[in-house]
């Protein structure tokens, strides 16, 4: 076995540990990486890219299903098996920028095991190699939980996982999950001409702002996708093709698919992190605010394995923020206040900061909550998009929570994490001239909605008015 010494050792080849070896390596330092499966992780083999691919093919089949504009659609023909062979080619298309031989490329030392600690200092990459390292970056990510339901051992279901190699396309799928995962997989699975059922605990969509996952929620059911909520699952049970959902009120859902939407777990148990002296709960490895271990201080965690934000987007956020400690010796602190995420769903959805609820108990009669329609957007009227609105959440005139239902929304919350970022005030987004006619324009007319009544219901903007008529 070989016994290697590095200034950095990276535990995991997602997103956010592909981010920092690359950044690590090309800025001089000595770097092994470690991943016993697929380079990429989650995101581009089972979650970010093949989702997207997967609604995309829905909403091609949805579009020419419509009719509009003087076009007629009608009925559409999809084939699932082909649809599937896009999410293929997707992930083939973008495989080559995460592959081994890239990074290699860059000067980092690629080993395809799983690492586990073996001292404070020193991890085991299988039966190949231990490495020695001054830092270790644990960004082993996370997998989909499957929650201990009576049944469930003995039915087979899917997860995201497994979800996109299934060929033959199922005629009733039941999700068990009403959240971004289970309500995109749905929608994508309608589109194609599956009948679906979501069974959710709780609210669906219960983590977004009530008022705009109202909108989103009625266009889902519109579509004939039946979301059931308060449906607390009891018990599992049947076949591939033959399958039953028991809820606890007593009621039992018959489909031919089942697939587990209920949330993540954090990939630690192979770390073995006992041996490191490194702390750890289920939700991941305890870190400060600069997300070192905070037991171990050779040890860094990022992305879905820190504890916080499960997003892509986060863990090359992190990546950013340990690169400046550990290669340049600058203080550096990770925040969410400026994370935004998107559920890609249509209308999509996206949020940044707090919600109208958080904000409210955080700010009370301090804040301001402004809206703007997409039923007022002139470029949404001309494509027939007019279903959705954004709000925003102002505090002494600076934005501290942004969120969108409507088309491209997770394009347009963009603006937003800009100025809230970059601690911009409402007048900043009211200077900016957007092309007409856009989208875009609504976060001009939010922030517009903000001034106008401090300019038109103002008495004394009123008094100064009319004096200057007067001159």
């Amino acid at each position: 076995m070989r016994e290697i010494k590095v200034d950095v050792c990276v535990i995991g080849g997602g997103s956010g540990g592909l981010s920092f070896a690359a950044g690590a390596a090309q800025m001089g330092a000595k770097v092994v990486l470690l991943e016993g499966h697929k380079m990429g992780g989650d995101c581009l083999n089972y979650g970010c890219v093949p989702s997207k691919a997967l609604l995309a093919a829905g909403h091609r089949a949805h579009a020419m299903a419509q009719n509009g504009f003087g076009v007629t659609g009608g009925a559409v023909t999809t084939d699932y098996a082909a649809a599937k062979d896009h999410v293929a080619a997707t992930i083939a298309t973008i495989e080559p920028h995460d592959s081994q031989e890239r990074f290699e490329g860059l000067g980092v030392e690629v080993i395809r095991e799983f690492g586990r600690f073996i001292a404070h200092d020193t991890v085991q990459a299988g039966d190949e190699a231990t490495i020695k390292a001054r830092r270790f970056v644990i960004s082993t990510g996370s997998r989909p939980f499957v929650p201990p339901i009576p049944g469930a051992a003995d039915t087979p279901y899917h997860t995201n996982e497994t979800i996109f190699d299934l060929r033959e396309r199922p005629e009733h799928l039941i999700v068990i999950g009403a959240g971004p995962i289970g309500l995109e997989m749905a929608q994508a699975h309608r589109r194609l001409g599956c009948e679906v059922t979501v069974l959710e605990g709780a609210k669906a969509l219960g983590k977004d702002d009530p008022e705009l996952a109202a909108i989103a929620l009625e266009n889902l059911r519109a579509e004939g996708i039946n979301i059931v909520e308060g449906a607390q699952v009891a018990e599992v049970s049947g076949t591939e093709g033959d399958i039953q959902v028991s809820t606890a009120d007593g009621t039992t859902y018959a489909g031919t698919h089942l697939l587990m939407a209920v949330g993540r777990q954090v990939n630690i148990e192979k770390l073995d992190l006992h041996c490191a002296g490194v702390e750890s709960t289920r939700a991941g490895v305890t870190v400060d605010a600069s997300l070192r271990s905070v037991t171990n201080r050779k040890v860094y965690a990022i992305g879905d394995v820190a504890g916080g934000l499960q997003f892509t987007h986060v863990a090359g956020y992190h990546a950013g923020v340990i690169v400046r400690q550990i290669l340049m010796g600058l203080p550096a602190k990770a925040s969410n206040d400026h994370i935004p995420w998107a559920t890609y769903i249509d209308p999509e959805m996206s949020q940044i900061g707090l919600t109208e609820v958080q904000a409210r108990e955080k700010y009370g009669d301090k804040l301001t909550v402004v809206r703007a329609e997409f039923s007022g957007n002139d470029r949404a009227i001309a494509t027939g998009q007019t279903t959705g609105m954004i709000k925003v959440m102002v505090v002494k005139g600076r934005p501290v929570g942004a969120g969108i239902v409507g088309p491209q929304a997770g394009e347009l919350i963009q603006v937003w994490a800009l100025a809230i970022a970059n601690r911009l005030k409402m007048s900043g987004i009211s200077a900016m001239v957007a092309p007409y006619p856009t989208l875009g324009e609504i976060n001009k007319r939010a922030a517009g909605a903000y001034f106008t009544p401090k300019l038109f219901d103002s008495v004394w903007v009123k008094r100064i008015v009319g004096l200057v008529q007067k001159l």
